[in-house]
């Protein structure tokens, strides 16, 4: 392999784990504003899964290796960067590409790994990080005193917005599927926790709240759990969408939406404007990094695999037996 190349992870065509293969390919180049990152760790997430199985195709100008967070060293910077100096430890959130020995990222989207901080930790956190506070605390603005219904509670979205929400005194009710992961939603920081499979949020929703609802619904389900959010829901409650694994549509009572007074918003970080982008990172910077800088917020790790074994990583997540992150070593 030449200087002027690297591996890099492909999907070889839709379908399961066994598409993601590495490969030799070129090695890109920063261009203005951006900073060339030897990479040490990637988050793998479910944004990844559903590219593999061609139904989430990168965005216009992204590249076709998957990857949507990295952590590792500055290697080189492009025109005009003056934040950042080559060796600096960093992590990023990223359009593609972060499953790779190098990647390039806006140099505005990148944060300090403090000490402290591992970098398999710091690859775990930005995409995670960058979607619950967008979502839960601008889009659903969550507040000290509210309560929030969180479905998925052990995945590394889940994980995150529970610890988040006990950083700004936010109870937590999360739904898991099974016992063993309601216990651990709760040694991680929710409030309270419900086996989807064997109770009815709604009803514990309601026993939980003294039938006053949440105030806020972060949805990665959508289809038919979407009116029974609603009903969860508290007058002036926020139903926020970042996910439709159960179906992309959904049939809800509007009369219900009118004398609650609700909300129903959602968003997609990826192919947001790399402005977006910066000003989100500007404001985690300022209001949620001191927490990670002092120890107060670390991503729950699962597990690690090495870039070469990018299959089985993908199949574990296929399981759905993880708690928390599961990330690629590679520089290992």
């Amino acid at each position: 392999m030449t200087q002027d190349e690297m591996t890099a992870v492909l999907f070889e065509k839709p379908g399961g784990p066994e598409v993601a293969r590495t490969q030799t390919v070129a090695r890109p180049k920063p261009g203005p504003g951006q900073v060339l990152i030897r990479v040490a760790h990637a988050g793998v997430n479910r944004p990844d899964i559903i590219q593999r199985e061609g139904k989430y195709p990168p965005p216009p100008g992204a590249p076709d290796i998957p990857g949507l967070e990295i952590s590792g060293t500055v290697a080189m910077l492009g025109d005009g960067v003056d934040t950042l100096a080559e060796g600096d430890r960093v992590c990023a959130l990223v359009s593609g590409g972060g499953y790779a020995q190098y990647c390039v990222a806006d140099a505005r989207h990148c944060l300090p790994v403090p000490d402290g901080l591992s970098m398999a930790e710091a690859a775990a956190m930005p995409e995670t990080l960058f979607t619950v506070w967008h979502n839960v605390f601008d889009r659903g603005s969550a507040a000290d005193g509210d309560t929030m219904l969180l479905h998925g509670g052990t995945s590394g979205i889940g994980t995150m917005a529970a610890m988040l929400a006990k950083l700004f005194r936010v109870r937590t009710i999360v739904t898991c599927g099974s016992d063993e992961k309601c216990e651990a939603a709760l040694r991680i920081g929710a409030d309270h926790a419900i086996n989807y499979k064997t109770q009815d949020f709604v009803a514990e929703t309601a026993r939980i709240t003294g039938d006053k609802g949440v105030n806020v619904v972060l949805d990665m389900v959508s289809g038919d759990y979407v009116a029974r959010n609603i009903e969860c829901l508290a007058p002036d409650g926020r139903h926020v969408t970042i996910a439709v694994l159960g179906g992309a549509k959904a049939t809800i009572n509007m009369g219900n939406v009118m004398r609650k007074r609700l909300r129903l918003t959602g968003s997609t970080l990826r192919p947001r404007s790399a402005d977006f982008k910066a000003a989100l990172a500007q404001e985690i910077r300022r209001v949620v990094w001191p927490f990670v800088e002092n120890g107060q917020l670390r991503p729950v790790m699962d597990r690690r695999f090495a870039l070469a074994d990018v299959a089985d990583a993908h199949a574990y997540m296929d399981s759905g037996d993880h708690i928390g992150k599961v990330v690629l070593d590679v520089e290992g």
